[in-house]
C-alpha cells in the first residue's frame, strides 16, 4: 500500500460513492493545535532558565529548539505509523511489549542507564536520552488490546484471563518502581485495566484486580517516607514548613494560577517561571498557562483534551461495531492514556492530587514523551482511517 493511498489517495474507491473524508480533520486540527500550543508555552516557560546557574550554558532557546526537533521526529514517526495496517500492529504487540520489558531491565544496569535526581529512567543515545517507560505506554496499549481479543473467551476465568495480565503488570511495575517511576506505572495500569474492563472481564475479577492495585499503591505510599510526606503536605500546602519544603512546587503552582485570575497576566508575563516554580516547562506547565492565560486558557486546554478523549472512544466504538475489536481497543486505549495522564497532571497543578512527576501529553517539554504522544495519535487516526475505508466499501 502506497503512502499516498494511505494518507488520502482515492485509488480503488468509485467516484461519487461517498463524500466521507479519509481522516477526522477536526481531531487532526485539535491535536496539532495542542502540539503547537505546547511548543509556544515551552518557549515561554523555559526562556528565563538560562539566567540561572544551572542552565546558563544552554542559552534561551535551548529547550524550545530541542522540543521543536522532537516534534518533527514525532511527526515523521507518525507518518510512518500511519502507513502500517492495524493487523500488522496486532502482530507486533507481543514482540514490542517484550522488547520494552527488556529495555526497562537495561535502563537499570549501572553504567548504562542515566541517572538524574536519583532516578534511573533514561538510556543515553548520543545527544539525546531515550526513556523506555514512554515507549512502554504505546506497547501496553497494543499488548492489552491484543490480550483482550485473544483471551475473550477466558475473560471470566481467574487463571486464564486474570492471572496472566496480573503477572505482566507485576513485572512492569517492579521494573518501573526500581527506577523509580510511579507515575508511569499508574498510567500503564490505568490503560491495562481500562481495556480489560471494556473488553468484558468478569466483574468480580475486575473488582479484585482494582482492589489489589489500589491496596498496592497505598502500601507503596505508606512504606515510602518521601511519598507519604508528599501525600500529607499537599493537604496543607500553605503551612510554612510545607511551603518551603515538600509543598514548594505546589504552593508556587497555586500562586501562579491565582495570579492568572480569569484572563491571565499576558503571554510571556509569568513571574513564577522566573526560577520560583521548578519544572515550569515540564510537569508544571499548566501553572504557567494558568498564570499567563488565566482560567479561560486552562479551561480551553481541558476542553481540547476532553474532545481528544471523546473522539478516541468514539473511533474505538465505531471500529468495534464493525468487528475490528483490536483496532477499537487500541483507539480507546490511547484515549484512556491521554485522559488519565492529563487528569493527573492538571490535578497535581491545581492541588487536587498529590505531587507526581507526570508531563502533560502533547504540551509539556519532553523528548521520548512527545514523540510517543504523536505516534499514539497516529495509531488512533489509523484506526479511524481503516474504519472509514470499510464504510466506503474498501478493504485495507
Amino acid at each position: 500500500m502506497s503512502l499516498f493511498s494511505t494518507l488520502g489517495g482515492s485509488g480503488g474507491v468509485r467516484a461519487g460513492r461517498t463524500s466521507m473524508p479519509l481522516f477526522d480533520g477536526t481531531l487532526i486540527i485539535v491535536c496539532l493545535s495542542l502540539v503547537l500550543f505546547g511548543l509556544l508555552m515551552v518557549y515561554s516557560a523555559s526562556i528565563a532558565l538560562a539566567d540561572g546557574p544551572r542552565y546558563e550554558a544552554y542559552g534561551r532557546f535551548y529547550f524550545v529548539i530541542r522540543h521543536g526537533v522532537f516534534i518533527a521526529i514525532g511527526l515523521v514517526s507518525a507518518l510512518i505509523a500511519l502507513t502500517v495496517p492495524m493487523k500488522v500492529w496486532d502482530q507486533l504487540a507481543m514482540p514490542l511489549f517484550l522488547s520494552c520489558v527488556l529495555l526497562l531491565v537495561i535502563v537499570l544496569i549501572p553504567g548504562i542507564g542515566r541517572e538524574v535526581n536519583g532516578a534511573r529512567r533514561w538510556l543515553p543515545l548520543g545527544i539525546v536520552n531515550f526513556q523506555p517507560s514512554e515507549l512502554m505506554k504505546v506497547a501496553v496499549v497494543l499488548f492489552a488490546a491484543d490480550y483482550t481479543v485473544r483471551k475473550q473467551q477466558h475473560m471470566h476465568s481467574f487463571f486464564r484471563g486474570f492471572v496472566p495480565m496480573c503477572c505482566a503488570l507485576a513485572v512492569v511495575g517492579i521494573l518501573l518502581l526500581l527506577e523509580p517511576d510511579l507515575g508511569a506505572f499508574m498510567v500503564i495500569v490505568a490503560i491495562a485495566i481500562g481495556l480489560l474492563f471494556i473488553g468484558g472481564i468478569n466483574g468480580k475479577l475486575f473488582t479484585l484486580l482494582l482492589g489489589s492495585l489500589v491496596s498496592s499503591f497505598l502500601a507503596l505510599i505508606w512504606l515510602s517516607p518521601w511519598r507519604r510526606e508528599r501525600l500529607f503536605v499537599y493537604l496543607d500546602p500553605w503551612n510554612p514548613e510545607n511551603a518551603y519544603g515538600s509543598a514548594y512546587q505546589l504552593s508556587h503552582s497555586l500562586i501562579a494560577l491565582g495570579r492568572g485570575e480569569w484572563f491571565g497576566v499576558g503571554l510571556g508575563s509569568s513571574v513564577e517561571k522566573l526560577h520560583y516554580l521548578p519544572e515550569a516547562h515540564t510537569d508544571f506547565i499548566v501553572a504557567v498557562i494558568g498564570e499567563e492565560l488565566g482560567f479561560v486558557g486552562v479551561a480551553t486546554l481541558i476542553f481540547a483534551f476532553a474532545f481528544v478523549v471523546w473522539r478516541g472512544f468514539e473511533i474505538g466504538r465505531q471500529a468495534i461495531a464493525m468487528d475490528r475489536t483490536f483496532s477499537g481497543l487500541v483507539a480507546q486505549g490511547v484515549a484512556l492514556w491521554f485522559g488519565v495522564q492529563a487528569f493527573i497532571n492538571i490535578g497535581v497543578c491545581i492541588g487536587l492530587l498529590p505531587t507526581k512527576g507526570l508531563t502533560l501529553p502533547m504540551v509539556s517539554y519532553g523528548g521520548t514523551g512527545i514523540v510517543m504522544n504523536i505516534v499514539a495519535i497516529a495509531l488512533m487516526l489509523r484506526v479511524d482511517h481503516e474504519t472509514r475505508n470499510l464504510m466506503r466499501g474498501k478493504r485495507t
